[in-house]
């Protein structure tokens, strides 16, 4: 007697790997949901553990940390000066850095690229998605200061603003001046890294949130009416616009410049994940104190915010414009509501 053995058909052999994709098409989803999950928690840890370090910061000096230290250093810098990150090193274990870095000389010069190249996990959001640095090999981060609320109403008027008083709106401030409320009063929020080398990108593309584009509205300081329609003309760019600046975000770490909003720091003029816009009246290539800076990110639907007393939010794109503009000022006397964030 003889028998046969009989193995798998083609059809059956298809039938199996039809199968087996598509439940890696339904599964696949999940976990990359998944991932983006723990990648969110982690920067949300992330933005806890600046809050922390900025209350012990403000427990020895009495003081919020200053967005930068100018005019310290301006005199070899030509207005560049030490940025708000070293001012909490010592509060975030790296009170080694901190030891190793030179402030009697310009915050760019060889003496300080040792701890300026060096790159702290703790100022990068997982989520950010590019292993490049904007200016390699300086280090870079995501998270960024409240600058404050619009521009064109209030100039600098939030938690993390130059210490020079010679800036409207800037000198040292206390947890006193936040009398808007620590917790309605923003200290941090995060923003996708520039484009390493600059180029000129299109407004459309999928790099055109990581740049910065010219407005069309030209809107001048102190001019609350103007402040809705230079939203309106930013969102209304066409997506053909080519950038002006594309690497100036997180471009490095250890120092900046007092009227840059964009290099360390937000506001709250956009929504968050908005267009960034110039204001020809600022006349800044980094976005001035009357551009709109938002906060960006890969988080799906917004970006995670820290307000002043620590704790961590996600604010939605679609927030209400004028709780957003509240959320950033310190002393504006508005009111938030709890269902327009």
């Amino acid at each position: 007697m003889i028998r046969t053995r009989r193995g798998f058909t083609l059809i059956e052999l298809l039938v199996v790997i039809a199968i087996i994709a598509v439940l890696i098409a339904l599964l696949l989803p999940a976990v990359q949901a998944a991932r983006e999950a723990a990648r969110r928690a982690q920067c949300v840890n992330n933005l806890k553990q600046l809050g922390l370090a900025v209350h012990n910061y403000v427990s020895s000096n009495n003081t919020l940390p200053p967005s930068t230290m100018y005019p310290a250093s301006s005199s070899f810098s030509g207005g560049w000066s030490f940025a708000w990150p070293l001012t909490l090193l010592s509060n975030l274990e790296q009170a080694a850095l901190f030891s190793s870095y030179n402030f009697s000389v310009t915050p760019y010069g060889a003496q300080n690229t040792t701890v300026g190249y060096t790159q702290i996990g703790t100022m990068l959001c997982p989520s950010d998605g590019t292993l490049q640095r904007p200016v390699a090999p300086w280090g870079t981060q995501n998270y960024v200061g409240n600058f404050g609320g619009p521009g064109v109403i209030q100039l600098v008027s939030g938690t993390m603003v130059p210490l020079s008083a010679a800036i409207a709106g800037g000198g040292a401030i206390g947890l006193e001046s936040l009398t808007d409320g620590t917790s309605n009063t923003a200290l941090f929020s995060e923003r996708l890294l520039g484009i390493p080398g600059g180029p000129t990108v299109l407004l459309g593309s999928v790099d055109g949130i990581r740049a910065l584009f010219k407005n069309t509205l030209s809107a001048g300081a102190n001019t609350p009416a103007q402040a809705l329609p230079f939203v309106t003309a930013c969102n209304s760019l066409p997506g053909t616009t080519t950038s002006t600046n594309s690497v100036s975000n997180g471009d490095h770490w250890v120092y900046t410049y007092p009227w840059y909003v964009s290099e360390l720091g937000y506001n709250h003029f956009g929504a968050p994940n908005s267009t960034s816009c110039l204001n020809p009246a600022d006349g800044y290539a980094h976005i001035g104190p009357l551009g709109s800076a938002p906060p960006s990110s890969n988080h799906s639907g917004g970006v995670n915010l820290a307000n002043a007393d620590g704790s961590v939010r996600f604010v939605k794109n679609t927030v209400n414009l004028n709780n957003w503009w509240a959320l950033g000022t310190r002393s504006g006397g508005e009111i938030i509501s709890s269902d327009g964030l």
